[in-house]
C-alpha cells in the first residue's frame, strides 16, 4: 500500500487544491517551489539550528513509570509541550516562516483554534520582524485568553471570526478569504495538515521531526527504533502526522489516531470525523467531512479548541481508508478524567487536546512488553480556565 502523496497531490483519494482562481498563483508558485527550497542545505541548516536552539529541540522522550505500571505497558510520552511556545506548533511555523522569507513575502496571515498555532505563528513573526494577523474564532478567544494576550504581546493582531460557531472552521474561513484579496505580498501559514496542496505534506514534512526524533530516543533506551504503538490526537492532524511520520510504512507499529467525540458521537455534539464524516471538499481539499445531506457543514464540538474542526487532513483521511491508522475517540468528560490522571499520575498537566490521546489508555489492551509512544502535542496552561469551570478534581 502507498501512503504518500502523487504528482497531483493526493493521497489515495483524497488531498488536491481546490481554490479560486485568485489564489492559484501564491499555490502554484508554492507548489513548484517548496521541495526545492525545504532541501537546500542552507535551508535545512537554519530550520535545524532554529529547532535546536531556540525551539528547544530534541524533545524528552520520557518512561512513564507509573502510567506503565496502571496499564502494564512500557509508555513513553514524547514531550511536545517542552517546546518554546508550548506545543508541536513551533515546528511547522519556523519552517513555514523561513519558506516565506525566501518567497519574497512581506506579510503573515494565520488561523487559529486552541490559540497553539496562532502564539506560534506570532513567535516567528517577532523572530523575523513580519508583521502578522492571525484569525481566531471568538468562541475560542474566550476559551483560550491567555493565548489571545500572549499574540498581542508579541505584536501580532488578533481579529475575531464572529461567523457560524465563532471557532477554527471559521477562522480558516476568514484567513482564507483575506488571503485571496492579498495574495501578492502575503503568506498563509497554515497550522494544520489541512488545505490546498502542497500545504498537508509540507506541514506534515516540517512535522516529521517528531517521529524522527521518537526513531532514534528509542534506539537509545529500548535498542529498537520501532514502538509497538503510536497514539495521537487528531483534529485538522499536524501532531499526529509528526508522529506517524516515519513508522507510516513500517506495518507492525500500530498507529492509533484519537479524535474528538464531544457529548457523544450521536449527541450531535461531537468532532468525530472518521465516524460521522463522508467525503467532501472543504478548505482547498477533498477529505473527509462532517456534513449534512446537501452538503454544508455540520458545526463540530468538543471541549478542545484545537480538535473543534469538521474535518481532518487528507492524508489521516487516505490513512483512515486504507485501515492504516485506527480512529478511536474519546467524550469532553473522558479526555478530562485522563488530563487530571496524567497530571497525577506524572506530574504533567497536558492540554486538554493531548489528554484526548491519554485516555484511550483504558480502552486498549496490551502485553506488558509492548512499547507504547504517546505524543503530548501541548501543554495545558492554556487550559487551565477549562480544567476549573469543568472541576471534577
Amino acid at each position: 500500500m502507498i501512503y504518500t502523496i502523487d504528482e497531483r497531490g493526493y493521497y489515495g483519494n483524497f488531498g488536491g487544491a481546490y481554490i479560486p482562481e485568485m489564489l492559484y498563483p501564491n499555490i502554484e508558485e508554492l507548489r513548484s517551489r517548496y521541495l526545492d527550497i525545504m532541501g537546500e542545505g542552507d535551508f535545512q541548516n537554519q530550520f535545524n539550528q532554529l529547532l535546536r536552539n531556540y525551539v528547544g529541540r530534541p524533545t524528552p522522550l520520557f518512561y512513564a513509570h507509573r502510567l506503565s505500571e496502571r496499564y502494564q505497558a512500557k509508555i513513553y510520552l514524547k514531550r511536545e509541550d517542552l517546546c518554546h511556545t508550548g506545543a508541536h506548533k513551533i515546528n511547522n511555523t519556523i519552517g513555514q516562516i523561513l519558506l516565506a522569507k525566501r518567497l519574497g513575502k512581506q506579510k503573515i496571515i494565520a488561523e487559529t483554534g486552541a490559540g497553539q498555532h496562532g502564539v506560534a505563528t506570532a513567535t516567528v513573526c517577532a523572530l523575523m520582524g513580519m508583521d502578522c494577523i492571525v484569525y481566531m474564532g471568538q468562541l475560542d478567544m474566550e476559551r483560550q485568553r491567555p493565548n489571545v494576550e500572549r499574540m498581542r504581546i508579541l505584536g501580532t493582531t488578533v481579529v475575531p471570526a464572529t461567523s457560524g460557531n465563532m471557532t477554527l472552521k471559521d477562522a480558516t474561513n476568514e484567513a482564507m478569504r483575506h488571503w485571496i484579496n492579498n495574495p501578492t505580498d502575503t503568506h498563509y501559514i497554515i497550522g494544520s495538515v489541512v488545505g490546498p496542496h502542497p500545504y498537508p505534506d509540507m506541514v506534515a514534512r516540517f512535522q516529521s521531526v517528531i517521529s524522527e526524533e521518537i526513531r532514534n530516543q528509542l534506539s537509545e533506551q529500548e535498542g529498537n527504533p520501532y514502538p509497538d504503538y503510536v497514539i495521537a490526537c487528531v483534529g485538522g492532524g499536524s501532531n499526529a502526522a509528526g508522529a506517524f511520520y516515519h513508522f507510516v510504512n513500517d506495518e507492525h507499529v500500530q498507529l492509533i489516531g484519537v479524535e474528538a467525540a464531544g457529548l457523544g458521537i450521536d449527541s450531535g455534539e461531537s468532532a468525530a470525523t472518521t465516524v460521522l464524516g463522508k467525503p467532501g471538499v472543504l478548505h482547498g481539499s477533498k477529505t473527509l467531512l462532517m456534513q449534512t445531506e446537501d452538503g454544508q457543514v455540520v458545526e463540530p464540538y468538543s471541549i478542545s479548541a484545537g480538535l473543534d474542526y469538521p474535518g481532518i487532513g487528507p492524508w489521516h483521511a487516505h490513512l483512515f481508508e486504507t485501515g492504516r491508522v485506527k480512529f478511536l475517540n474519546a467524550t469532553d468528560d473522558e479526555a478530562m478524567q485522563a488530563g487530571i490522571e496524567l497530571s497525577r499520575t506524572e506530574g504533567i498537566i497536558p492540554a486538554i487536546e493531548t489528554a484526548h490521546a491519554v485516555a484511550v489508555l483504558k480502552k486498549m489492551e496490551f502485553d506488558p512488553d509492548d512499547v507504547v509512544v504517546i505524543n503530548v502535542s501541548g501543554r495545558g496552561d492554556k487550559d487551565l480556565e477549562t480544567y476549573i469551570r469543568w472541576g471534577k478534581y
